[in-house]
């Protein structure tokens, strides 16, 4: 018989004015508690969702995200608590923005590629130029045509970065070490991008040959859906140290921000895996509340399998991304002919937020222990001092990049010592969808959305007008509410806050 509305509350405990506790028993075999961070704003759409489930029996569609994030909980090996980031909402298995970390030492625990995400090592990268708002603003719209131009967009685009088989093979080993040698990166982008744009462990042969036919012509390409590529201007710094020493100087400096994945080679991977894994359960008699959180035990064949390939695909995204940032430098160059040196293009940071990855942390009763990490739509929030952030970032803490929504503003963050302590070092990754897709197609007009950017003064470039109400701020959570969360919440801190003045889409 399921449980009413008011039932279910029962189960629900504030701890603080930024974050909800989930019980146990909320769902059945948690083996640790769930939390969630969110303000007034962000606690309505979380408990609307909730009630509206209990009305209709959790039928159709997604279930809410309060219990995706508890049915995370009853996973095998789970430490801490399953955590719902502000921007989380219903997802395939994991909720999108829930992190969950597993004892990796653990024999019982698991890997779930649904606590990755299809989109694997999906994430953001900021690159920085000396040019002011009064240089782009003249010339925006040029600018905007020109970066459409260079960088393929919209769903099933080709590639225009040359690739054959072996080259594939190679940067799916290899990573931005790739991009470094076939000269599309710069030698100190690898500096600035989590794991240096590299996770050692892929194993390509673990990446099955449809997932490589479907790679190979989309290297250095948009996709489509919430993907983009932005001409940004700084609006505020809050931090001015920290900002400096990310090269962020003064407000309307220009900013380029990438937001893209694995495309279809992460979503095959994805796929594969999880039909390995349908059969790995039954086989080792695990037990999940919820189907699509198929999963493996972390030491298993199909587990070790999965990790491996998903790394692949990671390095397959971070290729992508240095594609798209060596083609947004051409674009630059080609628009105030000038070296995309002497423009000061570097890069800022280059974030994921679609992955999982073996990490050392202290627990709560001070002994370290080795973890499988699950960030999906989560984001890496590491403390100043952390060994694994760049030297440049050591005394700021790691840049946390928080794309918005077409329009929108964006933020950058840095990670805090709490945020290490709450969350393993995890905070959010954007807006989080408020709509779903289809109820954003029948809510909203694209030509509407296209207009009211215009007269917001930023230049558009879209590849499929019709898929852009999917994408309208109207279909997200406010992205503010979401990064000042986390801020009051101290599980990062705000740092800068930019607005678009010209957007490339799918």
């Amino acid at each position: 018989m399921p449980r009413t509305y008011e039932e279910e509350l029962k189960y629900i405990e504030r701890i603080n004015g930024h974050c909800w506790r989930i019980k146990k028993g909320f769902v059945p075999n948690m083996n640790v508690e769930g939390i969630f961070y969110v303000n007034n704003h962000l606690e309505k759409l979380m408990f609307e969702e909730l009630e509206t489930s209990t009305k209709f029996g959790g039928i159709g569609g997604f279930l809410p995200g309060m219990k995706q994030i508890a049915n995370v909980a009853a996973l095998p090996g789970i430490v801490g608590r399953s955590v719902g980031l502000p921007d989380v909402h219903s997802g395939y298995g994991f909720a999108i923005g829930n992190m969950a970390a597993f004892d990796y030492n653990d024999p019982k625990a698991i890997v779930s590629p649904g606590g990755v995400g299809f989109d694997i090592n999906c994430g953001v990268r900021l690159l920085r130029t000396n040019l002011t708002e009064k240089d782009v603003q003249p010339m925006k719209e040029q600018l905007a045509q020109s970066m459409f131009d260079h960088i393929p967009v919209g769903v099933g685009s080709k590639g225009v970065i040359p690739m054959n088989a072996k080259d594939l093979e190679e940067a799916l080993e290899m990573g931005m070490d790739w991009s470094l040698r076939e000269g599309y990166s710069w030698a100190e982008d690898k500096e600035h991008c989590e794991e240096y744009g590299r996770m050692l462990q892929a194993d390509p042969s673990k990446v099955s040959q449809r997932a490589k036919k479907r790679g190979l012509p989309q290297l250095g390409t948009l996709g489509a859906g919430n993907h983009y590529a932005e001409i940004q201007v700084v609006d505020e710094i809050y931090d001015r140290f920290a900002a400096g020493k990310m090269g962020i100087d003064f407000k309307g400096q220009v900013c380029v921000m990438i937001h893209c994945g694995s495309r279809g080679l992460g979503h095959q991977v994805a796929t594969d895996a999880l039909v390995a894994m349908e059969k790995a359960m039954k086989r080792d008699q695990i037990q999940t509340n919820d189907r699509q959180l198929a999963c493996a035990l972390i030491q298993s064949p199909e587990g070790q399998d999965y990790l491996k390939g998903m790394y692949a695909a990671a390095n397959y995204a971070w290729v992508n991304r240095s594609s798209m940032t060596f083609l947004a430098r051409q674009a630059f160059a080609r628009c105030f002919n000038m070296a995309p040196d002497d423009l000061d293009m570097h890069l800022i940071y280059d974030v994921s937020h679609n992955i999982a990855k073996v990490e050392e942390h202290v627990m709560s009763d001070g002994r370290q222990k080795t973890l499988l990490v699950h960030r999906k739509g989560a984001t890496r929030a590491f403390p100043p001092h952390h060994p694994l952030i760049p030297v440049d970032y050591q005394i700021t803490g790691q840049p946390v990049l928080i794309g918005g929504t077409m329009g929108t503003c964006s933020y950058v963050l840095t990670g805090t010592e709490q945020g290490m302590q709450e969350t393993f070092g995890s905070t959010c990754h954007g807006a989080g969808r408020a709509l779903s897709r289809a109820k954003s197609r029948r809510n909203l007009n694209w030509y509407e959305v296209l207009d009211d950017l215009r007269e917001k003064g930023i230049a558009i470039r879209v590849a499929s007008p019709k898929l852009v109400q999917e994408e309208a701020p109207d279909s997200y959570k406010n992205v503010t509410d979401v990064v000042e969360t986390c801020h009051a919440a101290g599980i990062s801190k705000l740092c800068v806050k930019l607005r678009p003045v010209a957007v490339i889409k799918g």
